[in-house]
């Protein structure tokens, strides 16, 4: 893998704060899927209820239960390889 294969993956807003409102399993998960972004990319459709959805965001699950834990990340830019984070947290509260 080049640097070039890697995207660069920006938490931002209510996301930079998630590690104090997620369970020790989602930190966990939430801690994967960042790695998974940053040397895979934003299409992950293994993670539970995976969902492309307008304007080149997406979500999934990332602790099933309840509260169900869930992340939300958008393409900010194909060309240069930029994901931003910009939601990690319950299902309920969730910004869509």
């Amino acid at each position: 893998m080049t640097q070039q294969d890697i995207w660069t993956v920006e938490i931002i807003s209510q996301a930079k704060k998630a590690d104090k409102n997620l369970s020790k399993d989602a930190a966990k998960s939430l801690v994967l899927l960042l790695r998974e972004l940053k040397l895979l990319g934003p299409y992950r459709f293994s993670w539970p209820n995976y969902t492309k959805m307008p304007h080149e965001n997406y979500h999934c699950h990332i602790e099933k239960g309840r509260p169900t834990y869930i992340v939300c990340w958008r393409i900010v830019n194909k060309k240069d390889k930029i994901i931003e984070v910009y939601y990690a947290g319950t299902h309920e509260k969730a910004p869509y």
